[in-house]
């Protein structure tokens, strides 16, 4: 059950929020500022690209996987983007078995595909930097005469091996908040319940993905106007003033989609690869941050994979206010709702009349220019909203409309498609982390 009132009482958010999310997601934009000077001074802007490679591998594990993920969304069909997961590394014996190893990514590994080779780049990200696979990989690539990046704290083994392997380190930007949290009633520290699965920092993101777009952008794989990046920053930080704790939740977008979203089982659709990058950043958030499934899919895909959905259980089968219901025995039960994430940048209907209000951004957001207005970011889409949509958006609504249940939608009018990812990522994870903590009270 979620404790609205929580979401109105900033000194109860801190107190709730034991490994300081919020302040971490507050940080964003000046650890993407960092990680881009840092870059620079590490050698990026002295780089002397002969072209383009054939394919920009990516390796990591969590956050810098959705890194590449998002990577691959901005860069479209222009160029080749693999995120490389990790393997199990080896087989476990059954005597050890009951015995997990202190960390948990000592267990795995990292495979090259068995056509990388010299006209390919492979870009290793990790925020400790202390992966025995991701040294092997390196490793591996160098074998192989492959380009390579690595991405990592100073001081670290894969820090240590980037240099043995020639290739190019950049450094990991760490959250600015090195203070530990305060212990749980439990004793824990945090959200760590499992020692070798803590919980990661929810803007490290940023930290992965801003040296490797800047690195990119060097190459000419994402075509990325020369101070994306930096208005990248004064976005994140324009999104932390929006959603900070002390907002009112009427006047908190972040708190409003918290709210929204509690006691339902998201589908998370999304029009687009940008906004489908923020939908999966979304789901996989809400599991870490909230505990709440939620399902993410590409419009029209989504409409064939989900649409049991809606004639199950959780769409119009489940009457919420079913009148014989035991509201005191019963908790309530959970239905469905569809949050639609899209990135619209024409331009607003003028005049008085339009659909397009305060409420979706106005007119004098849509040149898409950081700061341009001063309200800004995501914003719901009326019902009535007289712009014109995609054949899989129309569908999508009469397919919610039909069985009863309640889509929102939110849209970024940034032009920009890293803009406007950057808009929706920011927004849906401090939802997430408010969720969180409100249903956690």
């Amino acid at each position: 059950m979620l404790d609205d009132t929580l979401l109105d009482d900033p000194a109860a958010l801190r107190r709730a929020d034991h490994d300081r999310a919020l302040l971490a997601l507050a940080g964003s934009g000046a650890r993407v500022r960092t990680a881009l000077r840092l870059a620079e001074a590490a050698g990026l802007d002295r780089l002397r690209p002969d072209g383009r490679p054939r394919a920009v591998l990516v390796a990591g594990h969590g956050s810098a996987l959705t890194a590449a993920e998002m990577l691959a969304a901005l860069a479209g069909t222009a160029s080749l983007v693999a995120p490389l997961p990790p393997t199990d590394a080896a087989p476990v014996p059954r005597a050890d078995r009951a015995t997990a190893p202190a960390v948990f990514t000592a267990g795995l590994a990292w495979q090259l595909p068995g056509w990388a080779g010299p006209l390919d780049l492979l870009v290793i990200s990790s925020a400790a930097g202390g992966e025995r696979g991701l040294v092997a990989l390196a490793e591996q690539a160098y074998a192989r005469g492959c380009a390579i990046v690595v991405t990592a704290p100073e001081g670290s083994p894969l820090a240590e091996a980037a240099l043995q392997v020639r290739a190019l380190p950049l450094p990991f930007v760490p959250s600015a908040d090195t203070s530990d949290a305060p212990a749980d009633d439990d004793g824990e520290r945090g959200r760590g319940t499992e020692p070798d699965l803590p919980a990661e920092d929810p803007a490290a993101l940023w930290a992965h993905l801003a040296p490797l777009l800047a690195l990119t952008q060097k190459l000419g794989v994402t075509p990325l106007p020369y101070d994306a990046l930096a208005a990248s920053a004064d976005l994140l930080d324009a999104t932390a003033v929006r959603c900070r704790p002390d907002a009112a939740a009427y006047t908190n977008p972040a708190k409003s989609l918290a709210a929204r979203l509690a006691g339902t089982v998201p589908l998370l659709w999304a029009e687009g690869p940008v906004a489908g990058a923020a939908a999966g950043r979304f789901a996989a958030q809400l599991a870490e941050r909230a505990g709440r499934p939620a399902l993410a899919g590409l419009l029209p895909q989504a409409l064939t994979a989900h649409r049991g959905m809606f004639t199950g259980q959780l769409g119009a089968g489940a009457d919420p206010d079913d009148f014989f219901r035991d509201r005191v025995e019963e908790p309530d039960p959970l239905h469905l709702q569809v949050l639609l994430l899209r990135q619209t940048a024409e331009e607003a209907p003028a005049g008085p009349g339009s659909a397009a209000g305060p409420g979706f951004g106005g007119a004098p957001g849509a040149s898409g220019a950081p700061g341009e207005e001063e309200d800004g970011g995501p914003a719901e889409v009326p019902a009535d909203d007289a712009r014109p949509r995609s054949f899989g958006v129309t569908r999508a609504h009469r397919l919610a409309a039909a069985h009863d249940v309640r889509l929102t939608e939110y849209a970024s009018r940034r032009p920009e498609p890293l803009h406007a990812l950057v808009e929706l990522v920011a927004l849906t994870d401090f939802a997430a982390v408010y969720l969180g903590l409100a249903a956690q009270s």
